[in-house]
C-alpha cells in the first residue's frame, strides 16, 4: 500500500476534485466519517458545511485541508468493505479518528485506490499538527495495515514490473511444433497466472487477443468426454491453425481440471474490479457517438466480445479489463450488462459484429468500431500485472495422443436474444 498526504488550504477544492469524478462515473462516495446523514443522503453543500463548522473555528490556521490517497497492488483483494474498514483504521493510526472524513474510491486507474478528504482543525479550533506526518504516522499506521491485512508492501509494489504480452507471431509459431509450442505457452502461462477469469469462455475471451485459445473439441469427441483440452493458435480471421499443443504438456499443467481449481479463487480476487468495469462500461455508453464509446473504452483498455452461435445469433458477452486483468461475463456483472441488455444501450445501436471463428461453429464476435482495439495489444500496461514469462522455448513434447481431426459439431436449437 503507498500512501500520500497533500496538505492545502482549500476543502472546496478537494471536494470538488472527488465529486467531480463521481459525476463523471469515475468514483463513488463509499462513506462518510463524523456526518450526521449516510452518504447517498449528503448533498455537496452538506459535506462543505460540516468542514467549514470547524474550519471558522480557527482562521489563523491556512492550511486547514488534507487530502490523502491510498494505492494498492492490482493484486491486493480489496472490495468495498474492506477499503472502509482499511481507511478509518488508517484514520485513526495517524491520530484523525475523531474527525469527520469523506472516502471515496476511484476507478480511473488500474490498480484499487482511494481518496480522503479531512480537515486538520479540530473541535474548538484546535490545529492537529501535520508536520512529518507522513513520514512518522502514515508510515506506521502503513505497515501495520499490511501486515493485518495482508497486502503487497509499499517496498514490493515499487518493483512490480511490467512485461507486456503481445499475440503470437503466426509465421513465426507455425515453422514447426517446437516453435508452436513455444508461442502457445509463454502467452498461456502468463495469462492463467495473470488474468482474473472464472469460466473457459472468460478464459478465451482474454487468450483470443493473444491468437490463442483453449479447445475441448467438439461435443462428443473423445476428448470432450475425457474432459480433455488442446490450446491452439488463430489466424488473423480466427480460424484453428498449427499444431495442438495438449494442456497436460504446458509447463504449470492448465488443464480444464487445473483451470476449475482456479475459478472460485479468482471470482473473489475479481471483486474489486467489478465496480471499476461497470463505471467504466456506464460511462461509455452515454457516449453521443459509436467514436465516442469506441474511444472511451480504449482510453480505459476495455474490450467488449460477443459470443455468437452457428446460426449467427448472439447470445452471450465478455468484458475484458486489460488494465487490471480481469474478465467478466456480462450476467456476472447484473441484468443490464447481459448481452441483450447491453446491446439495447449501446449508442446508435451499434449491434453490428465480425465473426472471429470460421462458419459452424460457436463464435465469438467483437463489436466492429471496438475491433480498432487490437492497437491495445502493442500499448503499454495492457498486461500490467503478467508475470515475467519464464522459458519461452520448451523443449518438444510427442503429442501423438492428440484426438485426431475433430468431427464437425452437430447443429444444436438456435439461441436467441428474444
Amino acid at each position: 500500500m503507498v500512501a500520500k498526504i497533500v496538505s492545502g488550504k482549500s476543502i472546496r477544492g478537494i471536494l470538488n476534485y472527488n465529486e467531480n469524478k463521481v459525476r463523471d462515473g469515475e468514483a463513488v462516495l463509499l462513506m462518510a466519517a463524523g456526518f450526521p446523514r449516510e452518504p447517498d443522503e449528503l448533498s455537496f453543500r452538506n459535506k462543505l458545511e460540516r468542514f467549514e463548522l470547524l474550519t471558522r473555528q480557527n482562521e489563523r490556521t491556512r492550511t486547514n485541508a488534507l487530502h490523502i490517497s491510498l494505492n494498492f497492488s492490482p493484486r491486493d483483494q480489496v472490495d468495498s468493505d474492506r477499503l472502509q474498514q482499511i481507511a478509518t483504521e488508517y484514520m485513526a493510526k495517524i491520530g484523525f479518528g475523531g474527525q469527520p472524513f469523506l472516502v471515496y474510491q476511484h476507478f480511473d486507474a488500474a490498480h484499487p485506490h482511494i481518496h480522503i478528504a479531512t480537515t486538520n482543525i479540530a473541535e474548538g479550533g484546535i490545529h492537529l499538527e501535520t508536520h512529518n506526518i507522513g513520514r512518522i504516522q502514515s508510515e506506521k499506521a502503513r505497515k501495520a495495515i499490511e501486515e493485518a491485512y495482508g497486502l503487497i508492501r509499499a517496498e514490493d509494489k515499487k518493483k512490480e514490473a511490467t512485461y507486456p504480452l503481445k499475440p503470437a507471431n503466426l509465421q513465426k509459431a507455425l515453422y514447426g511444433k517446437a516453435e508452436t509450442k513455444a508461442a502457445i505457452s509463454a502467452i498461456v502461462r502468463s495469462v492463467v497466472a495473470s488474468y482474473k477469469f472464472t469460466s473457459l469462455p472468460e478464459l478465451n475471451a482474454v487468450l483470443r487477443q493473444f491468437n490463442v485459445i483453449a479447445d475441448r473439441g467438439t461435443e462428443g469427441s473423445l476428448m470432450f468426454e475425457k474432459k480433455g483440452m488442446v490450446y491452439r493458435l488463430l489466424d488473423e480471421n480466427g480460424k484453428k491453425v498449427g499444431v495442438p499443443i495438449k494442456a497436460s504438456a504446458i509447463y504449470d499443467r492448465p488443464t480444464l481440471a487445473n483451470l476449475k481449481k482456479k475459478f472460485p479463487l479468482n471470482k473473489s480476487a475479481r471483486v474489486p474490479y467489478g465496480e471499476r468495469m461497470k463505471h467504466l462500461l456506464d460511462k461509455a455508453l452515454a457516449s453521443p457517438t459509436e467514436k465516442a464509446f469506441t474511444e472511451a473504452l480504449e482510453k480505459q483498455q476495455i474490450r467488449i466480445l460477443f459470443r455468437e452461435n452457428s446460426q449467427g445469433n448472439i447470445y452471450g458477452v465478455t468484458f475484458i479489463d486489460n488494465a487490471t486483468c480481469a474478465a467478466f461475463n456480462g450476467s456476472s456483472l447484473g441484468k443490464q450488462y447481459g448481452a441483450k441488455a447491453f446491446l439495447a444501450r449501446m449508442p446508435g445501436q451499434m449491434a453490428i459484429v465480425t465473426p472471429l471463428t470460421s462458419t459452424g461453429e460457436p463464435r465469438e464476435s467483437e463489436i466492429e468500431t471496438a475491433a480498432q482495439l487490437s492497437e491495445l495489444y502493442q500499448r503499454p500496461g495492457i498486461a500490467a500485472v503478467i508475470a515475467k514469462i519464464l522459458d519461452d522455448t520448451l523443449a518438444s513434447v510427442e503429442e501423438s495422443d492428440v484426438p485426431a481431426p475433430y468431427r464437425r459439431k452437430k447443429k444444436k436449437n438456435q439461441l436467441s436474444l428474444s
